[in-house]
């Protein structure tokens, strides 16, 4: 076999690159297939834990939110005395700034992913490995904390950190009592510092503990159903829960849903989740271009040995003269080819560990989560290496063994059947076929690149910067407009809750011109100052803006608003009343142009903005169009920076470009244009390759031809066209 292979080296090297390529490329989608179908997995009771949601039914569509009403809770433990210690909340403060005292860098301003309150039976449902501290009483008392080991030595280095102390938000200390391992990456659960809800009373939450009219996003339930009940079960029950708890208006638009654990990380159809969710169409896409790469390589295999062949006519013939069987043929030309497949699988390796970082930030995976040396993978190549030999391998052996010795030896044996020439050529364009078909995938996911890209949002998002504002006083605020307002790079500035298109959404219920319930659909709301629309670029199609207040005095709605009621001219709202969380009626007074409030991904829902100065939690500003580029935009940033350290001292400091905050909601489609783009390229890269080599051996094999076409007058363009 050795020899064989050795003595048409060209054409085994074009064979092992080409397969090297596509086990390569089905060896690093089978680590990251394995790695999204991994999550949540390490939970022992994954299978029968479920998150509950909110489903809102609306006229023109429905929407999914992750967060359920605080009293919920309480009622479900109530209602389900079956479920007492198998539900709990987890109440995500979407990002937290940590004080150690004690530390040399005494401020950490963590993710939105990092710090919750949770419940003393989150870790009854969650497993944990713990390191201090007991599961059962960590956080059963207020002012308590669990850590994770990096977390540990990220505030206090290598020493011990139970009954150490660290401060969130300025607010409130929390006493260390539990240290436990670092959650896995595949986790849709990754909090670090995990504070006892016992102290979430104390700290404030967003939304009243009595209140089921507002919602918010961060505070979710989690619930680990029994073997003996089912999920339809429970299902079917909290239609009955809601008819109960609920206003009947709210009731009628308003359910809930059981979410498994499982499925959390391909689910992306629920708002205002901060987790990273990747669609299982993407995970079977991966698979299939995986399966069709390593086709194409097959393909070549294929194409030369059978093109290869008629060279191999005479030591067919001879060994079966010897007395060979078509059996042990089969096995010495299919033991050649698991040689060449052995060899690209050690090369596979090489690749695949070389390009498994560059892959893992493509895909926005963990790299270190990859392990090539996994029992399962080295399984898995094994596998793949032999269905790779008997694939590439078995009809190549079936053409050789199959040629009768008597022909064989008086050089009878066509070198091109006609057989043999229609199966080449047929793969050869199905190869080409399904480089063609990724080809074309490639312009299709930038085309929808493009377009979310360059999509109109109702808004400018252009030349404007966002800064995170802590929790504050009035005169905070004031303080800092004061300071920056003169800035010459900055053209306006606004105080407000949230971007216009934000990932974390305030919904809430109203009741329209004192009518005697709640109107059929809820209102995602945008408290924010009068500047907003000039900073962000908002029209008014009606009316005015709002007067500058401290609360909430007048409203303007978008244009869904305006829809949603079954009214056609914005006009017909002005001076229409309408009363949130039971308070007196205010008045609208504007009308605005439809603008995002989520992603492209979803339609624009009714929204309403109105001054709030409580809820104000990020600063905008919209830079002068004059603003002279770099330079000016590093004095821009070093002044808003002093200035903001001036009015929150202690907390730290940082900023994003609207459009690249934007960005972060593409990034499954980033993702996928960028998985298709690469491997197209390697697709067409093994289709070239295995075309080059069937078309130099049939240059070779077509020397004399060639050279009496010469001599018969024929030119060189006339032979490349042959």
């Amino acid at each position: 076999a050795l020899r064989a292979l050795r003595r048409n080296w060209n054409y085994t090297v074009i064979n092992v690159v080409g397969l090297t390529f596509g086990l390569a490329c089905c060896l690093v989608l089978f680590l990251a297939i394995r790695y999204e179908l991994s999550y949540d997995r390490h939970h022992a009771q994954a299978d029968r834990t479920h998150r509950l949601i909110t489903f809102y039914k609306k006229s023109e569509s429905d929407s999914r939110n992750v967060g359920v009403p605080l009293p919920t809770l309480a009622a479900l433990r109530t209602d389900f005395p079956e479920l007492k210690h198998q539900v709990t909340m987890v109440y995500n403060l979407y990002g937290a700034l940590v004080r150690v005292s004690d530390a040399k860098a005494s401020k950490f301003k963590e993710p939105e992913s990092a710090v919750a309150f949770v419940e003393p039976d989150y870790f009854r449902l969650f497993d944990y490995g713990w390191k201090a501290g007991n599961p059962k009483t960590a956080v059963n008392n207020p002012n308590t904390v669990v850590l994770s080991e990096r977390m540990a030595r990220k505030y206090f280095g290598s020493s011990n950190p139970v009954g150490r102390t660290i401060r969130i938000e300025n607010k409130m200390d929390f006493v260390v009592t539990g240290l436990v391992e670092n959650p896995p990456v595949t986790s849709s659960l990754p909090f670090e510092v995990l504070l006892s809800f016992a102290s979430l009373r104390q700290y404030g939450a967003n939304g009243g503990w009595d209140d089921w009219n507002s919602n918010y996003s961060g505070a979710q339930i989690y619930l680990t159903l029994p073997e003996t009940i089912t999920p339809a079960q429970v299902e079917r029950q909290l239609v009955a829960f809601s008819t109960k708890h609920l206003e009947p208006e709210q009731a009628k638009n308003m359910q809930y849903e059981l979410q498994p654990l499982t499925s959390i990380h391909f689910d992306s159809r629920t708002e205002n989740s901060a987790n990273r969710t990747v669609s299982k169409r993407m995970i079977g896409g991966m698979a299939l271009i995986g399966l069709f790469v390593l086709i194409a390589a097959c393909v070549n295999f294929i194409n030369l040995a059978t093109a290869q062949a008629i060279r191999r006519a005479k030591e067919v013939g001879v060994r079966k003269a010897l007395g060979s069987s078509r059996a042990q043929l089969l096995r010495q030309f299919l033991g050649e080819t698991g040689v060449l497949t052995g060899l690209a699988v050690g090369l596979s390796f090489l690749v695949a560990s070389l390009s498994l970082p560059y892959v893992a930030g493509l895909l926005d995976i963990d790299a270190a989560a990859l392990m090539l040396s996994d029992p399962t993978v080295i399984g898995f190549v094994l596998g793949l290496a032999l269905l790779t030999t008997v694939l590439a391998g078995f009809y190549p052996a079936m053409v050789l063994s199959g040629y009768q010795p008597v022909l064989a030896l008086r050089g009878k044996i066509r070198s091109v059947g006609s057989g043999q020439l229609t199966l080449r050529r047929s793969l050869i364009v199905f190869q080409f076929a399904i480089s063609q078909i990724l080809l074309i995938g490639t312009i299709i996911a930038y085309a929808q690149m493009q377009h979310l890209r360059t999509a109109e949002l109702g808004y400018d998002k252009e030349a404007v910067l966002t800064f995170p504002i802590p929790e504050h006083k009035p005169e905070q605020l004031e303080a800092l407009r004061a300071k920056l307002s003169g800035l010459p790079s900055l053209q306006s500035m606004s105080f407000a809750m949230s971007i216009p298109s934000s990932d974390g959404n305030w919904w809430t219920a109203f009741r329209y011109e004192n009518a005697p319930k709640e109107a059929e659909f809820g209102v995602v709301m945008r408290p924010a100052d009068t500047s907003y629309f000039s900073t962000y670029g908002l029209k008014l199609v009606a009316g005015r803006m709002y007067l500058p207040a401290d609360t909430m005095r007048e409203f303007v709605v978008n244009e869904s608003f305006v829809r949603e009621l079954g009214l056609r001219d914005p006009q017909q709202v002005l001076g229409k009343h309408l009363s949130l969380f039971g308070g007196a009626p205010k008045q609208i007074v504007g009308v605005v142009r439809d603008f995002n409030t989520f992603s492209l991904h979803q339609k624009t829902n009714p929204c309403l903005i109105t001054s709030n100065r409580d809820s104000y939690n990020s600063l905008g500003i919209k830079l002068s169009t004059q603003h002279g580029g770099t330079a000016a935009l590093s004095r821009l940033l070093s002044e808003v920076e002093k200035s903001w350290n001036e009015s929150f001292p202690d907390y730290v400091f940082s900023y994003e470009f609207l459009d690249q905050k934007l960005a972060n909601f593409y990034q499954s489609e980033e993702r996928m244009y960028a998985l298709f783009r690469l491997l197209a390229g390697i697709a067409l890269f093994i289709g070239c390759l295995g075309l080059y080599g069937v078309v130099a051996f049939m240059a070779e094999s077509r020397t004399k031809e060639v050279g009496i076409r010469k001599v018969l007058g024929a030119t060189t363009a006339h032979i490349v066209g042959l």
